[in-house]
């Protein structure tokens, strides 16, 4: 799981909009989102999930409550410089690809910052920039018409790109794809997300979706806030019946990471101090080196044979059960479970995964 700075980036304070004759898109919802999250927000159509994006780049003045972006609230703004906040601090991707027909692709992607006023040299650089980071660097003179979807889906995400804002808006930005090549996007985005973080507020209806791509997942209903956490949070700590019956089809060991399912109490031997490995033959079972820390320092196979801890098979903590399933059903001993400074957790065994599996985990 990726590690959050702590800074809240966005905050919504019981932000409500009421649409004229009464129809309550948001109703009091409250939010904080962290600097360098991906933070999705799903529903059901007519949950208000897309109001609510709108409210956060001051698209939609809320009717009551407050939008604070990067320490600014909204309501207090000019609209020269609501204007010049969105301008210098957010790009927004749409669901539909939005592309202008008549602008090849590198014009397509240099359009946010034609519009900002960049020299034409400069703004084609950074346009040619992004789309090599998209994987269309050899696609500039192509015309939209002549792309598939996918493809025009990474010009409308280079085109917010270019722009480099720490602040990323996208609004069912797969959703029109098929399968396929939405899994590719959402692969894609990770990917980005990971050479260079940013602000990333992803609105979804799809389950799937939010789970793989969301480092939280603020779960709407009929304009209502149910729940904001991971999603592993909701899965296990469902705040109401309805979060519990949203997540009821979920595939847990997608969501679990493995420590929850560790055995935490292996065979262990301490190391004694100032040793570099044990007395191997003083040991003929199976036993898993630890130092007074409990750093895991290796194994002593059930053989007698010592596999130090650099080629011992382990998984670190985080790993989703799913993704461990191959390493722990082939791995010939118990399979270590170690945490961020390699303490040792525990150890899963092929039975004890079997188990977790079968009785859909520990939720």
């Amino acid at each position: 799981m990726r590690r959050l700075q702590v800074s809240a980036e966005i905050t919504l304070q019981a932000v409500s909009k009421v649409f004229p004759g009464g129809n309550a898109a948001v109703r009091e919802v409250s939010l904080q989102i962290e600097a360098g999250e991906v933070f999705v927000v799903m529903g059901l159509s007519g949950s208000g999930k897309s109001t609510l994006l709108r409210m956060i780049n001051g698209l939609i003045r809320p009717s009551s409550g407050a939008v604070v972006v990067r320490e600014q609230p909204l309501d207090q703004l000019s609209s020269r410089n609501l204007q010049k906040l969105r301008r210098s601090a957010m790009a927004m991707v749409f669901q539909s690809f939005a592309l202008f027909p008549n602008r090849n692709v590198l014009d397509n992607a240099a359009f946010g910052l034609e519009v900002a006023g960049v020299p034409r040299q400069e703004r084609q650089a950074k346009a040619k920039q992004a789309l090599e980071r998209v994987g269309l660097g050899d696609q500039h003179e192509r015309w939209p018409q002549q792309l598939s979807g996918g493809m025009q889906q990474r010009v409308g995400l280079a085109r917010a790109l270019a722009l480099d804002p720490p602040i990323l808006l996208m609004d069912e930005a797969f959703s029109a794809l098929d399968p396929l090549i939405r899994r590719d996007m959402q692969t894609l985005l990770l990917a980005l997300q990971s050479e260079q973080q940013r602000t990333i507020v992803f609105i979804s209806h799809d389950l799937d979706e939010a789970i793989r791509i969301g480092d939280r997942i603020a779960l709407m209903k009929d304009g209502q806030l149910l729940q904001c956490g991971t999603a592993q949070d909701l899965l296990q700590q469902p705040a109401n019946p309805q979060v519990r019956h949203f997540f009821q089809d979920v595939d847990a060991a997608s969501v679990l990471p493995v420590e929850l399912i560790v055995d935490p109490t292996p065979p262990t031997l301490a190391l004694p101090e100032g040793a570099s490995r044990p007395d191997v033959q003083a040991i003929p079972k199976l036993s898993y080196v630890v130092d007074g820390q409990r750093r895991f320092h290796g194994v002593i196979a059930a053989e007698g044979g010592w596999i130090p801890a650099s080629q011992a098979v382990h998984l670190l903590e985080g790993t989703l059960i799913r993704e461990a399933m191959d390493q722990v059903a082939q791995t010939p001993y118990p399979t270590p479970v170690l945490d961020r400074d390699q303490r040792l957790l525990g150890v899963i065994t092929p039975r004890r995964l079997l188990q977790a599996l079968q009785q859909g985990c520990p939720c």
